[in-house]
């Protein structure tokens, strides 16, 4: 998943930025509103998470430029303006979520990750795909009850599979899912994580079949 985190506070920043890496995610990070608008005209992301006071353009009207776009990604508002005003216009202009400083990483994460699931129509934390459950909580995943192991790149693939579950997922998608400014992630090294991910699914008859031209799509393999 492919977050945009705006937020110029350096030290907040670096904590959430540092936190959400550890995590699994793809972290994009501005510090101020301008470049923000910028990168949500250019790249596709999973959520934003929005600081307020920023230099150069104010965090609401980030959101009400995205909104205006008719751009429906998650958008968790931080900020140290607690008045009931402020919460509701920034809920009313299109946040999802409004989360007032100080407060705890662990909670951003879990509002975040509630986001996310809700843009996907999940309504739990785990997702059952034949025998296997995939876990965004613990980013861990068992069949039949057992952990199996994958690397933090191959829980990403899998995770982008298992959300777009019946229907096909080109590899621009994954690129996106897995890369961030500071990081390049190409083509074959897609190729790469599916092959790894195969290996260790089909022996318990979950398939990832390629599309020709198009891309991934994750099957349970027929009886």
């Amino acid at each position: 998943m492919r977050v945009l985190l705006v937020e110029d506070d350096a030290v907040l920043g670096d904590a959430i930025h540092r936190s959400l890496i550890k995590s699994g995610y793809a972290v994009d990070w501005t510090q101020d509103g301008q470049q923000a608008d910028v990168a949500l005209h250019e790249q596709v992301y999973d959520a934003v998470v929005l600081d307020l006071g920023l230099p150069r353009m104010d965090g609401l009207e980030v959101l009400r430029r995205l909104r205006q776009r008719k751009q429906l990604v998650p958008v968790v508002i931080l900020s140290a303006r607690e008045g009931l005003d402020d919460r509701v216009h920034g809920l009313d202009l299109g946040a999802d979520d409004y989360l007032t400083k100080p407060f705890k990483l662990p909670e951003l994460e879990a509002r975040l990750r509630a986001q996310i699931r809700r843009s996907h129509q999940v309504v739990t934390s785990y997702i059952d795909f034949g025998p296997m459950r995939f876990d965004s909580t613990d980013r861990t995943v068992t069949v039949n009850g057992a952990l199996v192991e994958f690397s933090q790149r191959e829980l990403s693939v899998l995770e982008a599979l298992i959300l777009r579950s019946g229907r096909v997922v080109s590899k621009e998608s994954l690129v996106e899912n897995l890369c961030n400014w500071d990081v390049d992630v190409g083509n074959n090294a897609i190729e790469v994580y599916v092959h790894r991910l195969r290996k260790k699914l089909e022996p318990y008859g979950i398939l990832i079949r390629t599309v020709r031209g198009l891309g991934y799509l994750l099957e349970k393999q027929s009886a």
